[in-house]
């Protein structure tokens, strides 16, 4: 269905994507995982053709990208993108519509995906009155409606609890049943290994894994053993035959790296914890990706996060300068001048001279503040 090979995009100085290549085939679920920030909604824009390719090529059943190929493509983005002002169901049948579905089919299909949300009673409310995870399952409906053959969905599961989670997955499967080509990207590994049937791990804009989960996970051996236990488990990373751990408060995943027997283990483990499960398993698209890279998907998060520049804050203007406190004074005292001056005016008593000064006052105390104001916000930005 889709094919890419050797993509490469850069961004002034960020290499976002780096000799990626992939291939999306029908009837399977293909998994574009990584940490956040790694190339993945780099390389979705341009499988959609938001963005081209700074080199590389793009092909769909073996054609170039077309208008008659984006009608066959379903794109749920990780941000909203519906109009808040505008119904549920009307929203639906817009977008149905740049797809080229009639009217009338757009709203019978769009009730029967309500209905199966549970949002039929929603249909002529406006979008923004809509929770967070109710928004994404109606962005979903519009990624669908059209019957794409293509549908690439980023972070689906955003904003959705468990229950709904569990409700869109059905569909997944379903979508997959019907013979459809879904991308899947994601930095949760875990919903990746149970759903996808094949991968493509990417960091810091890198292909560092590609296959079947099944040939990925053969590939890793099944020297990973899973603990569930009470007590400190802390220790565990620090033990000889140890190559790897991932320890939770209650539950840890290691990578073994030796000849030793469950005997030997349990002799180890049982004085310092209370085992509850003892379990040798294949190991977790997590633990692969930690052995891969060095470092797991949330280490990687945060460092992304530090490497990112400080944006330093503007200073906000403060009534407490000076210079501010004496111009936002003499604004208010030009004003209750102008308002006296004119009411001594239609009375009678003043010939608008009182006026007169009130409102030269104010605009003088107005450009003057603003002055003191812009002054700040530049001494901020230093």
């Amino acid at each position: 269905m889709v094919r890419a090979d050797h993509l490469r995009k850069q961004y002034e100085t960020v290499l976002a994507v780096n000799d990626v290549s992939l291939e999306v085939k029908r009837g399977g679920i293909f998994g574009l995982i990584g940490p956040n920030g790694a190339g993945k909604s780099s390389t979705i824009r341009m499988l959609l053709n938001i963005t081209k390719p700074d080199s590389g090529t793009i092909t769909y059943d073996g054609q170039p990208f077309s208008d008659a190929v984006r009608n066959r493509i379903g794109y749920l983005p990780e941000e909203r993108g519906l109009y808040k002002k505008n119904g549920i169901l009307d929203t639906i049948i817009y977008f149905a519509s740049l797809r080229g579905v009639p009217q009338d089919a757009a709203k019978k299909k769009g009730m029967e995906w309500l209905e199966r949300f549970n949002l039929q009673t929603y249909a002529k409310r406006k979008v923004e009155e809509l929770s967070k995870g109710n928004q994404q399952k109606a962005q979903f409906i519009t990624t669908i409606l059209h019957d794409p053959d293509l549908v690439i969905l980023d972070e689906p599961f955003s904003g959705l609890d468990p229950v709904n989670q569990i409700v869109m997955k059905d569909i997944f499967t379903e979508l997959k049943q019907q013979g459809k080509a879904i991308i899947f990207s994601t930095h949760q590994m875990e919903s990746a290994e149970k759903l996808c049937d094949e991968i493509c791990l990417i960091n810091r804009g890198a292909v560092v894994l590609e296959g079947s989960v099944k040939q990925v996970k053969q590939r890793f051996g099944t020297n990973a053993l899973h603990l569930e236990f009470d007590g400190d488990g802390q220790f565990l990373s620090s033990l000889p035959f140890v190559q790897k751990a991932t320890v939770y408060e209650n539950y840890a995943e290691l990578t073994l790296n030796g000849e030793i027997t469950s005997q030997q283990l349990l002799t180890t483990l049982m004085p310092k914890l209370e085992l509850r499960k003892f379990e040798f398993v294949e190991p977790s698209l997590n633990s692969i990706f930690l052995q891969v890279v060095g470092a797991s998907v949330e280490e990687l998060e945060k460092e992304k996060e530090k490497e990112r520049p400080a944006v330093p804050s503007a200073r906000v203007p403060s009534i407490k300068d000076p210079e501010v406190k004496k111009q936002t004074i003499s604004l208010i005292g030009g004003l209750v001048l102008a308002v006296v001056g004119a009411v001594m005016f239609f009375t009678g008593k003043d010939q608008g001279v009182l006026a007169g000064a009130g409102v030269l006052v104010s605009i003088l105390s107005a450009v003057r503040l603003n002055k003191a104001k812009a002054r700040l916000q530049q001494e901020g930005k230093q």
